[in-house]
């Protein structure tokens, strides 16, 4: 069933005495048109930069009211010659569930060695803008409004050459445009690749083997150019090995704060001081290091209030041998790690974890919790039995108080994979009011696992139109009162590694026909309200329409 674009729609109801299940989700990947397949050059040389994998993004490049997809890919490695060079590929989402490729009519096939993705509307003329990490090389795509983009990098004024995991835009200064965070990986030459192994078996090297880099803070100066304001803005770590990135308003203050993840260094949390600086309380705040003091491999963040008292918490994947780690905020400025006590912990040690990211996949009102799964070394089994190269994914399931329970066994046959996945993009690809998954897969074709979850709960999703604030409203937070609990969303780009999910604001329901009442704080620092907004709805919010629906 298809939402007409931003109209009012009704969702298919069952019996209100139906028990919600838990969520389900079935691989339709063949039956889509989608015919991607990763390439990430392996010949078994151990080439260091093989082993990140692969990023993707749901978004409407086109304006049509349905989500596109765009893959970014990587590229031979030398001893490894394709019939024809790896590209990036975008497919339009055609309406019918049905996705056409159309990456050449784009001008959108990068060529380079690619890992993620973010979009924004950095120049704020109602098309999302695309920008793609490398290794080495960056690429800053506009999107010209008419089913094409243009390559702007080097007249933007974005200059980044390092190896960059992932990108995230948000208007970390509240002036009306997003600037663009990019983290820098490791400092990495293809010609010098170390020996590395164990018990007489090659494997792929740590990242301590290899010096940390600068990541990078382009400030927008609104006439389609950025500054890099790294150093003034109070960033400078040059040692860091940043892999995951996400913007959020953790202190509930009114502006963005940053969480750095960095792989076997200290995770950084920057407080926005509001004055276009920032300041490192990552130790402080208890969410450094491990509870042993030790800095993790640290992958994918995400925030969410995954226990509804009004502050995001923080979830972070790791390596196998190191606990998913969860940290609740304890709104005083610092955090808990409830890694244990929140049933994460417990769950995939065995597993080498990428991606996570919270949504409400059974639209009960909490936020569950999505990890994909996959090692680094295809011969991982020779020297672990225990550990294997293609590994489930994970689906954690919000008991509605922050505790999880792993639910993967009996959430369909796409939770049933097991294949060498990286990250995943969230979005309702079919528009039937829940929440689908686009996994990304390293060297392998990516899935799609539309959500099947039985059961009579229901949904709103918003769109937001900045006026004041940026175009997409990047950074506003909505809040949603349903039976008396509130539930609270942020509108981000980027975010888990390394993928870029729908902007769109999904709320669960549960069984309420309608959200009692709707709070929208915008980055401008505009408050609105709505009230009684009935359930089944893609509602449009233009900024400074006194929460009015506006249909297209």
């Amino acid at each position: 069933m298809k939402w007409p674009a931003w109209a009012p729609v009704a969702l298919l109801l069952v019996s209100a005495e139906s028990a919600p299940a838990a969520p389900e989700f079935a691989d339709v990947t063949a039956q889509t048109g989608i015919d991607f397949r990763h390439e990430d050059g392996r010949t078994g040389d151990k080439y260091y930069v093989e082993t990140l994998g692969s990023g993707a993004a749901w978004l409407d490049y086109d304006r049509d009211g349905d989500l596109d997809i765009y893959f970014v890919n990587g590229a031979d490695l030398p001893g490894k010659r394709s019939a024809g060079p790896p590209t990036n590929r975008l497919y339009r989402n055609d309406g019918g569930a049905r996705f056409v490729d159309v990456t050449e009519e784009a001008g959108v096939g990068d060529e380079g060695y690619g890992f993620s993705c973010a979009a924004g509307d950095y120049d704020n003329d109602g098309f999302l803008d695309l920008y793609v990490t490398n290794f080495r090389a960056d690429v800053l795509y506009r999107n010209d409004g008419d089913g094409s983009f243009t390559d702007v990098t080097r007249s933007a004024g974005i200059a980044n050459d390092e190896w960059s995991a992932s990108a995230s835009f948000a208007d970390y200064d509240n002036d009306g445009d997003i600037d663009l965070f990019v983290a820098n990986y490791v400092q990495y030459r293809i010609d010098d690749t170390p020996l590395c192994g164990t018990s007489g078996v090659r494997l792929h090297c740590s990242p301590d083997v290899f010096p940390g880099t600068q990541s990078l803070l382009y400030r927008n100066n609104g006439d389609g150019t950025f500054t890099d304001v790294t150093h003034a803005a109070g960033l400078t770590n040059s040692g860091d090995k940043a892999m995951g990135v996400v913007w959020s308003d953790y202190d509930n203050d009114g502006d963005v704060d940053l969480f750095v993840a960095n792989d076997r260094t200290p995770d950084r949390l920057y407080r926005n001081d509001g004055e276009g600086t920032f300041t490192d309380v990552a130790l402080i705040a208890g969410i450094a290091l491990s509870e042993n003091g030790v800095a993790m491999s640290s992958m994918a963040a995400a925030f969410g209030d995954i226990d509804g008292d009004g502050w995001f918490d923080l979830a972070v994947t790791n390596y196998h041998d190191e606990p998913n780690m969860v940290f609740r905020n304890d709104g005083d400025g610092f955090f808990s790690d409830v890694t244990y006590q929140s049933g994460v912990g417990g769950e995939g040690m065995n597993f080498l974890s990428w991606g996570g990211e919270f949504a409400d996949l059974d639209n009960d009102r909490d936020l569950d919790l999505f990890v994909t799964n996959g090692h680094m070394d295809q011969n991982v089994r020779v020297a672990r039995p225990s550990l294997t190269y293609a590994q489930p994914n994970q689906l954690l399931e919000n008991r509605g108080d922050g505790i999880f329970d792993d639910v993967s066994a009996f959430a369909g046959d796409g939770l049933s994979l097991h294949k060498v996945s990286r990250g995943a993009a969230f979005g309702d690809f079919d528009d039937d009011g829940d929440i689908d998954l686009l996994v990304t897969n390293c060297g392998q074709a990516p899935d799609l696992l539309r959500n099947d979850t039985p059961g009579g709960n229901h949904s709103l999703t918003f769109e937001l139109v900045g006026v004041q604030s940026n175009r997409d409203g990047i950074g506003a937070r909505i809040r949603v009162l349903v039976g008396g609990v509130w539930q609270a969303r942020e509108v981000k780009s980027g975010g888990s590694y390394p993928c870029h999910s729908d902007m769109r604001l999904h709320f669960g329901l549960g069984e309420a026909g309608s959200a009692d009442r709707v709070e929208i704080r915008w980055p401008s620092g505009l408050v609105e309200h709505l009230r009684d907004v009935s359930a089944g709805r893609l509602v449009r919010l233009e900024e400074g329409a006194s929460g009015r629906t506006r249909s297209r």
